[in-house]
């Protein structure tokens, strides 16, 4: 009898390593009372929100990539400033100048070492186009781009998108505009990654319904 016991338990044991730890709204991650709306219903959204000056986004930033670099075909992942003061904003907008030159890969780990590394501030047009002249593009262009209706109405957006995740800190990590993920709830930034991998699959699943 004891062995069949014996039995029943590793078999229990194999099963919930296999499906992976479960993890709680309310305790791991919190579930949105408002869903936001997504840019593409037939994919599952995964959204981090972040700031250029923040350290804990930039020790984020490696790890991040690499799991983004490895989602499946019907995950898309973007990121999205968070902007609680006139120096976020100004950030904001050099990541959708960015964005809209087709410079983002080109500048974006640059951006983080200038504001963690060495030091810089960045808060200031001339500054910004400085920066982005120093990174091979044109400082006129940038202006030009820095100072569009297109990037200021994703700054806009941008905003409105952070208010209605009700975000608390950066980085946090929304999947599907339904949960939102922070490092505290999470139990670290490598366990966010793992929640949001959890909650891919749950949106995976109730997609396949």
């Amino acid at each position: 009898m004891r062995v069949v016991i014996a039995v029943f338990a590793l078999l229990f044991s194999l099963v919930a390593c296999a499906e992976g730890p479960a993890y709680k709204a309310g305790v791991h991650f919190e579930v949105l009372e408002q869903p936001v709306q997504t840019i593409d219903p037939q994919k599952i959204e995964v959204t981090e929100v972040f700031w250029y000056g923040c350290g804990h986004c930039f020790r984020f930033e490696p790890m991040l990539h690499q799991w983004s670099s490895k989602l499946s075909d019907d995950v898309v992942f973007r990121q999205s400033p968070a902007m609680w003061n006139g120096a976020m904003e100004v950030h904001a907008r050099a990541f959708y100048s960015a964005q809209a030159l087709k410079v983002l890969d080109k500048v974006h780990q640059p951006l983080f070492n200038a504001l963690n590394i060495e030091g810089k501030r960045l808060v200031e047009e001339d500054e910004l186009a400085d920066f982005f002249a120093a990174q091979g593009i044109d400082r006129d262009t940038f202006l030009k781009a820095y100072k569009s209706f297109g990037v200021t109405g994703q700054v806009k957006q941008a905003d409105a998108r952070a208010r209605a995740y009700k975000i608390t800190g950066t980085p946090e990590v929304v999947v599907n505009g339904k949960y939102r993920v922070s490092a505290r709830m999470a139990g670290g930034q490598a366990q966010m990654l793992k929640v949001a991998d959890f909650l891919i699959q749950q949106e995976r699943a109730s997609k396949s319904l």
